[in-house]
């Protein structure tokens, strides 16, 4: 039996969001799967500057995620695949959620809207990059109906990987 999904809002990352980014994002378990530990908070404000470019250049970025009280949870959205190795030249969809908000349906609710609004953008088709052992976000992808593409090593952390695949 499916459950309700939550309500979640997305919006364009702020500056402020910088700061609440870092601040969730240092959590060892929330960043697992991403080296552990969290980025300076000058990368933070780097990231969300760059996705109000991408949200004004492509109509889509990694938007802020806020629960029903307004508060922010983490980030779901797209972005052109960063690196010079994998999917080059596709749009990745992607989530990082805070530990207390895990297991209650915000990244399913928020990844859908973003699928939403990719279509409506004109985006053919994602991609999902994602650890072999995330099991959570592997479940995701599922939810989503991406199916897995290929197995990769990341050049970096020489870890298996899966990259997923749905088309709009």
């Amino acid at each position: 039996m499916n459950r309700a999904l939550p309500d979640v809002r997305l919006r364009v990352p702020t500056d402020e969001d910088a700061v609440a980014w870092h601040r969730i994002f240092d959590d060892p378990e929330v960043m697992e799967h991403q080296g552990g530990r969290a980025a300076e908070l000058s990368v933070y404000e780097e990231l969300t500057a760059r996705q109000r470019r991408h949200d004004a250049e492509l109509g889509f970025c990694l938007w802020t995620m806020l629960d029903e009280d307004e508060q922010v949870i983490g980030f779901t959205g797209a972005q052109p695949w960063e690196h010079d190795w994998g999917p080059a030249g596709q749009i990745e969809i992607g989530w990082r959620l805070a530990r207390p908000a895990w297991g209650k349906g915000y990244v399913t609710a928020a990844a859908l809207q973003t699928l939403e609004r990719l279509r409506a953008a004109g985006v053919p088709s994602v991609v999902a990059m994602v650890a072999a052992e995330n099991k959570r976000s592997v479940a995701v992808t599922q939810r989503l109906g991406m199916r897995l593409a290929e197995t990769f090593t990341a050049p970096v952390s020489r870890r298996l990987g899966h990259c997923y695949r749905l088309d709009l």
